[in-house]
């Protein structure tokens, strides 16, 4: 059974920039293992952590699904 109150989770600002800087991550970092960059890898590893962070850092500033500054879509 659904909750009809529910907004959702992951439909929040904070966590679309999240995810974007995520996949960039992850698509850079399979291209630079597909070309043998090691050091590359490990920087689009890194990346994807940062892109964890941001997305920690703008829930807490407000932008999460509970957050003051997150207006929910309304669905028909």
């Amino acid at each position: 059974m659904t909750d009809l109150h529910d907004p959702g989770h992951g439909h929040s600002p904070a966590a679309w920039v999240a995810v974007i800087i995520m996949l960039v991550a992850f698509a850079a970092g399979t291209l630079f293992f597909w070309f043998d960059m090691p050091a590359l890898v490990w920087a689009s590893a890194g990346l994807l952590v940062v892109g964890l962070i941001v997305g920690w850092v703008l829930a807490k500033l407000g932008y999460g699904v509970k957050g003051p500054k997150y207006v929910a879509k309304v669905h028909d």
